[in-house]
C-alpha cells in the first residue's frame, strides 16, 4: 500500500478486509455453533451439557492453529513490505514444520488419554462417553484444524481475503450438513456431530489449495535452518491469539465447575447455549482484528503511523457498531434465542439462558475493544502489551471474578463476571494504548 494512499481508499480497503474476515470468521465459529444447535435437537440438555464440557479442547487447539498463523503471518507481511523475501518464506517454512509438530502433540493425547480429560473437565456418568467420544475425535483431527488455521492467515496476508472467506465459509456449510446427516438420517449422535466438525477443515484446506499453483500466490516452502530465534519470533507476535482462544476454553472450564455445582447439568447446558453464541459474536471481534492485522502490519513495515492509526479507529468504530446490534438482538429476543436450544423445552434450563444472555452479553464492546487493541500492539512489534490484555481478560482478572461473584450471588453473580472483567481489561488496554502513544515521536 502507498504511504500517501487517501482517507477514502483506506475506508475501502478496510471495508473489503474486515468484511470478508468476518464473513469468514462467523462461518469458522459455525463449526461448534451447528454442533450445539443439532446435539440439542438430537440428545437433549445431557447431550449439549457434554458438548459443552469438550468444547474447550477445541479452543486450545484453533487456539494453537491462529498463535502458529497470525505470529508468522503478522512476520510474513513485515517483510514482504520490506522485499525481504527469502526471509518471509522462511517464516512460512519453520511455521508450517510448527504446526505438524504442535499438532502431533493433541493427536497423542488423543489416543492415550481422552477419558482421563473428560473426567477432569468434570464429566459425569451421565454425559462421559459423549464427552470422550468428542474429545477423542476433536483431538484427533487437530493437524487439519491447525494446517487451515496457518494456511487462512498465509493466503490473507498475500492479497487474497476472498479466498480466505471462501474457505471459512465452505468448511463451516459443510459442517452444517454433515452434522444434519449424520445426526439424524445416519443416527450416529455425537460422534457424528464431532465427525462432521473434524472434516470441516479439510473441505476448507481444499477450497484455498489451488491458490498455492498460482503465479500470485508469493509464499513458498524454502529450504531453511530451523532456527529457534524465529520461532519465538512468531510464538511471541501470536501469542496474544492463543491465549485469547485458551482462555475462553479455560473460562468455559471454570465457568462449568461452578455452574454443575450451582444448577447441575441443566445449568452447564444453559451456559453451552451463552457459550457457544459468545464464540459466535467473539469470531465477529476476531474477524475484525485479523482483517486490519496484515493492513497495519504492511503499513508498519513501511513506516506509516497514520495509516496504521486510520486503520485502528476503523476497527474500533466496527467494533462499536457490531456491539449495539449484538446486545440490542439478545435483549430484546433472550427468550426466542434460548428456545432454539431448549429442545425438551425445559423450563428451568429456559429461565437460566434468559438471564444469562441478557447479563453475559454487556461484556461485548468491552470484549471488542480488547481484541482489537491487542491485535494493534502484536501488528506494530510491541507484544507486551498484547500479553497484558490477553492474560488480564483469560486468566488473571475473569477467572477470581466468576469465583467472588458466584459466591457472592450465585447465577447473576457468574454471568456478571464476564462483562466486569471485560470492563477492567479494556480499562488497562486504553491506558497501555495511551502510554504507547507517547512513545512515538512524530507521525509519518
Amino acid at each position: 500500500m502507498s504511504r500517501k494512499m487517501g482517507s477514502s481508499k483506506l475506508l475501502r480497503t478496510f471495508l473489503k478486509y474486515i468484511s470478508l474476515n468476518v464473513m469468514g470468521m462467523i462461518g469458522l465459529s459455525c463449526y461448534i455453533l451447528a454442533d450445539t444447535f443439532f446435539v440439542s435437537k438430537g440428545l437433549g440438555a445431557n447431550g449439549l451439557a457434554a458438548l459443552n464440557l469438550a468444547i474447550p479442547v477445541y479452543s486450545f487447539i484453533h487456539g494453537s492453529g491462529l498463535m502458529i498463523g497470525m505470529g508468522a503471518g503478522t512476520k510474513y507481511s513485515i517483510l514482504k513490505s520490506q522485499r525481504k523475501n527469502e526471509s518471509a518464506d522462511h517464516v512460512f517454512t519453520s511455521a508450517f514444520i510448527l504446526t505438524l509438530a504442535l499438532a502431533a502433540v493433541y493427536v497423542l493425547l488423543g489416543v492415550f488419554t481422552s477419558a482421563q480429560i473428560a473426567r477432569l473437565l468434570g464429566a459425569n456418568e451421565a454425559v462421559f462417553e459423549m464427552s470422550k467420544t468428542y474429545l477423542q475425535v476433536i483431538l484427533l483431527f487437530a493437524p487439519m484444524f491447525m494446517l487451515n488455521d496457518l494456511l487462512l492467515c498465509f493466503v490473507r496476508n498475500d492479497g487474497a481475503p476472498q479466498l480466505s472467506m471462501a474457505g471459512m465459509i465452505g468448511g463451516s456449510l459443510s459442517n452444517i450438513v454433515l452434522d444434519y446427516i449424520f445426526i439424524f438420517p445416519c443416527g450416529m449422535g455425537i460422534f457424528g456431530a464431532v465427525l462432521a466438525t473434524g472434516l470441516a477443515p479439510v473441505i476448507s484446506i481444499m477450497i484455498i489449495s489451488p491458490f498455492f499453483f498460482k503465479k500470485k500466490n508469493t509464499f513458498h516452502f524454502r529450504k531453511c535452518r530451523i532456527s529457534a530465534q524465529r520461532l519465538a519470533g512468531i510464538l511471541s507476535s501470536g501469542l496474544p491469539s492463543l491465549i485469547t482462544e485458551v482462555a475462553s476454553g479455560i473460562v468455559m472450564i471454570v465457568f462449568n465447575m461452578i455452574i454443575l455445582k450451582l444448577e447441575g447439568n441443566v445449568g452447564v447446558a444453559a451456559y453451552g447455549v451463552i457459550a457457544n453464541l459468545s464464540l459466535v459474536v467473539t469470531a465477529i471481534y476476531t474477524g475484525i482484528a485479523q482483517g486490519i492485522q496484515p493492513l497495519m502490519s504492511t503499513s508498519y513495515g513501511a513506516g506509516s503511523r497514520r495509516q496504521i492509526n486510520a486503520f485502528l479507529r476503523y476497527g474500533l468504530g466496527a467494533v462499536l457498531i457490531v456491539s449495539v446490534i449484538v446486545y440490542g438482538t439478545l435483549f430484546a429476543g433472550a427468550d426466542s434465542v434460548a428456545a432454539i436450544f431448549n429442545s425438551e423445552n425445559n423450563g428451568m434450563l429456559q429461565q437460566i439462558a434468559v438471564v444469562g444472555l441478557k447479563i453475559y452479553f454487556l461484556g461485548c464492546i468491552f470484549a471488542g475493544f480488547n481484541i482489537v487493541i491487542s491485535i494493534y500492539f502484536t501488528s506494530t512489534e510491541f507484544a507486551l502489551p498484547a500479553h497484558i490484555i490477553s492474560l488480564g481478560r483469560g486468566f488473571i482478572v475473569i477467572i477470581p471474578a466468576a469465583f467472588a461473584l458466584g459466591a457472592a450471588a450465585g447465577m447473576t453473580g457468574v454471568w456478571c463476571a464476564y462483562p466486569v472483567s471485560e470492563l477492567i481489561v479494556s480499562l488497562i488496554g486504553a491506558g497501555l494504548f495511551a502510554a504507547s502513544q507517547k512513545r512515538i515521536h512524530k507521525p509519518t
